[in-house]
């Protein structure tokens, strides 16, 4: 684990990742789009060149920008 503030979680059983910022749940993202617009609601306006930096989001538990259930 790193300490970046933004965490893209393991699929759920059902598909969707959860997406917590700093710590606090944002939601259950379906796609890239739904991830970028929980981190907008999170005041990163410019999400979309975040994704893939490690040092600001942690996908865990799955390849980063999939989506679907294991």
């Amino acid at each position: 684990m790193n300490d970046a503030p933004i965490v893209v979680h393991r699929a759920s059983g059902t598909g969707g990742r959860r997406v917590t910022v700093r710590g606090r749940i944002m939601g259950l993202a379906h796609s890239d789009d739904h991830l970028v617009e929980f981190l907008r609601l999170a005041g990163l306006p410019d999400a979309w060149d975040l994704l893939d930096d490690p040092a600001w989001v942690e996908w865990q538990g799955g390849q980063a920008h999939e989506y679907a259930a294991g």
